[in-house]
């Protein structure tokens, strides 16, 4: 009997983790909406800065893209559930989108989920149970090889091996060091102000 209860009472605290509450879905969707205008922003200003690196290596150009990565892996992070990464960087491509993308409405949400499930695997691998930065940076990079992938299909038909390459290990290095590295630190230095005492990752990072 003993073990049936706490068998039962296992089950019942591990879905309660996995649920989400009222503030966890207001909090992602400022996060989504927050982010989504740094997109935005970073879409106008794009072209400036990635010629310069597009002209010194054809594909490096992925690198800096991946700040269009951050609102999966910062989400997640903060959040906690199933479905925050996705569930974030959708958000936030859905505001880009509506206030204007270059790249069109449809094209800008499409990226974003799938850039959201790459995060969001990862996450799921662990079984939503580790936070910590190794995670982290894997889930920005699995977020990269999204990103990289589906330009590669829709924006670079036909391009030459070594640009695919250099593609892909660009977006694949800059998602975990901006996207994975960057939320990362992002979410210890919230905690650390008390703005993240509801959630786990704030409680967990300020008893250390």
């Amino acid at each position: 009997m003993h073990a049936t209860v706490t068998s039962s009472e296992s089950t019942t605290s591990g879905s309660r983790r996995f649920r989400w509450r009222v503030v966890d879905i207001v909090v992602a969707s400022v996060i989504g909406v927050a982010v989504g205008v740094v997109f935005w922003a970073w879409g106008a200003v794009w072209g400036p800065i990635s010629a310069p690196i597009e002209a010194l290596l054809p594909g490096l150009q992925a690198a800096p893209a991946a700040v269009w990565l951050v609102g999966g892996v910062l989400g997640a992070l903060i959040i906690r559930k199933p479905g925050a990464a996705l569930y974030t960087e959708l958000v936030a491509a859905i505001v880009s989108a509506l206030i204007g993308s270059q790249w069109g409405g449809l094209l800008t949400i499409e990226a974003g989920l799938v850039q959201g499930l790459g995060a969001e695997l990862v996450f799921a691998i662990f079984l939503y149970r580790n936070w910590r930065l190794p995670v982290a940076l894997l889930a920005g990079a699995v977020a990269g090889l999204g990103m990289a992938v589906n330009d590669l299909i829709l924006w670079y038909v036909g391009a030459a091996p070594t640009f695919a390459i250099v593609y892909v290990i660009s977006a694949v290095t800059g998602g975990a060091l901006i996207a994975g590295g960057l939320s990362w630190l992002a979410v210890r230095g919230l905690a650390r102000t008390g703005a993240l005492d509801r959630f786990a990752a704030g409680r967990e990072l300020r008893s250390v």
